[in-house]
C-alpha cells in the first residue's frame, strides 16, 4: 500500500495558492480514480482507494505547511508503512512552471513541508517535485509561493493536474518513467499527422540567357583563301 500525500495549507483562501499544487493534484487524482469522500483522520484529510488491486491512501496534511510531517507520520503509524511506501507531492520554485521531475530521498532544499516531513520520518521517501517556477529573488519566494495561481497558468496548470491522474497509477506502482511518460502526454501531447505530403512542384527553369557573339575578324590572308574556295 501506498501513502500519497500532497501538500498544502489548509482554508479556502489558500487553495490556489502555489504552494498548495499538491493539495490540487490529490483532489484530481481522487475524483478521476473513484477514491471514497475526503474525510478528517491522522491531522489531515484523507482519501481511500484503489488503483487496480493496489490500495491507497491520499493525504492532505491540515497542519498547515510547516507542520506537514506530524501529519505524515501520524498516517504511518496507522497503516504500518515505512518511509519507502511513502510519495510526497510538492511545490518546487527550482523548476520551471509546468515542469514535472521525480525524486527519492536527498534533501529538503529549504522547503517547510518537506524539512518538517524529514524532521518526523526522515528522508527516505519519494517525491514528486511540481515546478510552478521562481520570482528571481530568495526575499520573494514567501509571498510567491503564497500567491494564487495567475490565470494565464491556467491551461498548463489543468494539463499537468490531470497528466499526474492519467499516471498514478504507474507513480504507485514505482514505475516513475511511465508516470512521467503520462504527465509529458498531456503537457506536450505528440503532434497529429497532416497526410502525406505531394510531391513539390518542379522548379521552373530560369531563362536561357544569349548574348550576340560577335564574330571574328578576319585576316586578309583568310579572305584571300575564302576566294579561291
Amino acid at each position: 500500500m501506498k501513502l500519497i500525500v500532497g501538500l498544502g495549507n489548509p482554508g479556502g483562501k489558500y487553495a490556489r495558492n502555489r504552494h498548495n499544487i499538491g493539495f490540487m493534484a490529490l483532489d484530481q487524482i481522487a475524483a478521476d480514480h473513484g477514491f471514497a469522500p475526503w474525510k478528517g483522520k491522522h491531522q489531515g484529510s484523507i482519501s481511500e482507494g484503489r488503483f487496480g488491486s493496489d490500495r491507497a491512501v491520499l493525504l492532505k496534511p491540515e497542519t498547515f505547511m510547516n507542520n506537514s510531517g506530524q501529519s505524515v507520520q501520524a498516517a504511518m503509524r496507522f497503516y504500518k508503512l515505512d518511509p519507502a511506501d511513502v510519495i510526497v507531492l510538492h511545490d518546487e520554485i527550482d523548476l520551471a512552471p509546468g515542469k514535472v521531475k521525480c525524486k527519492s530521498g536527498g534533501g529538503h532544499a529549504g522547503h517547510n513541508g518537506l524539512r518538517s516531513i524529514h524532521a518526523h520520518i526522515g528522508p527516505e521517501y519519494d517525491r514528486v517535485r511540481l515546478g510552478v517556477g521562481h520570482p528571481g529573488h530568495k526575499d520573494a519566494v514567501p509571498g510567491y509561493v503564497l500567491r494564487d495561481f495567475p490565470k494565464a497558468d491556467a491551461d498548463w496548470l489543468d494539463d499537468v493536474l490531470r497528466g499526474i491522474s492519467d499516471g498514478a497509477t504507474y507513480l504507485a506502482a514505482g514505475d516513475t518513467a511511465k508516470f512521467l511518460n503520462a504527465v509529458a502526454m498531456r503537457v506536450n501531447p505528440p503532434r497529429s499527422g497532416t497526410g502525406t505530403k505531394g510531391p513539390k512542384p518542379a522548379k521552373t527553369p530560369d531563362p536561357i540567357q544569349t548574348e550576340a557573339v560577335e564574330e571574328p575578324q578576319k585576316s586578309p590572308f583568310q579572305k584571300l583563301m575564302e576566294k579561291f574556295r
